[in-house]
């Protein structure tokens, strides 16, 4: 008896967590923005081409990674996108893809434990969300417009 309690009990953990993943998957997350870190942080993530002259979505993929596919298209389809939005002048945001297996260091330094991956980096070269697996299109858009305007627009301290 008590050994079909505690499987019962195991089962129940187990769903728990699986319904916390699989919330979480895909879900564009805001990161507190901070100074851009440790020197080797810097290094790492301009040899990558982030804190160029404009935002950054910085997505980490392999060849053996199938949902990394449908990560290049969502933003592939939501920069394009963007681009036809915004005005003549407006900073655009440029994608970056970074093999995993060919920059571990980058990854490590990120804290990038499961593919696919994605970052999103205002113009300064700062961290302002991350994603875990497929993101919709419309976060992904929600997230990269206010980073688009002109100037410095930081939407995590205006709103």
């Amino acid at each position: 008896m008590t050994g079909l309690l505690v499987l019962a009990l195991v089962l129940v953990a187990a769903a728990a967590a699986g319904l916390v993943l699989r919330a979480r998957s895909g879900a564009v997350r805001a990161t507190a923005p901070s100074d851009s870190g440790s020197d080797t942080r810097r290094a790492l993530l301009a040899e990558a081409g982030v804190a160029g002259a404009g935002p950054a979505v910085l997505h980490f993929s392999a060849d053996w990674c199938g949902p990394c596919a449908a990560v290049r298209r969502v933003i592939g389809q939501v920069l394009e996108t963007l681009d036809g939005e915004l005005d003549p002048g407006t900073t655009r945001a440029v994608e970056i893809e970074v093999d995993i297996d060919e920059n571990p260091a980058l990854a490590a330094e990120l804290g990038v434990l499961s593919l696919p991956t994605t970052f999103i980096f205002d113009a300064a070269g700062v961290q302002r969300y991350r994603v875990s697996g497929v993101p919709t299109a419309a976060d992904l858009r929600a997230a990269l417009l206010p980073l688009c305007g002109p100037g410095d627009s930081h939407p995590l301290e205006n709103g």
